[in-house]
């Protein structure tokens, strides 16, 4: 009986939409992959980033770790996220189709509290090393 339960939450699952990371990475151009404008778009957004997002909007979703991206192989992972109900009603009123899903999770991503975390300590390290490095060279 598990077995069934588990291959008919698989079987709607795969009526979901999927979102691959590369759908709204600024770095990449449109022959590449990306699905909405470079100035909407983010840099480099993860899996975990694009489901946490989505729990944020409130919308159901998937992250399946063990897919690639068809165009390149290396970009490894994908999220698939449920839009629209059975009976064809969108769960979130406020977005209707994919792309209008993506421009929010490429706005949300940006303030994602891991990468918040992550660039200020970094940028303020670079920041640092660079002046000090490029001043002790001028000097010499």
């Amino acid at each position: 009986m598990d077995g069934g339960g588990g291959d008919d939450v698989r079987s709607s699952i795969k009526k979901w939409n999927v979102i691959y990371p590369v759908y709204l990475n600024s770095k990449k151009t449109v022959a590449e992959g990306r699905r909405i404008a470079a100035g909407k778009a983010c840099p480099d957004p993860t899996c975990v980033e694009i489901a946490d997002c989505c729990s944020y909007l409130k919308i159901p979703h998937a992250i399946e770790l063990d897919k690639a991206y068809p165009r390149d192989f290396f970009q490894v992972g994908r999220v698939r996220v449920q839009l629209k109900k059975d009976d064809g009603s969108a769960i979130n009123p406020a977005i209707k189709t994919k792309k209008q899903l993506l421009i929010q999770i490429a706005e949300l991503v940006p303030k994602h509290h891991g990468r918040t975390k992550k660039q200020e300590p970094a940028a303020s390290s670079a920041a640092g090393t660079s002046k000090g490095g490029k001043g002790g060279k001028k000097k010499k």
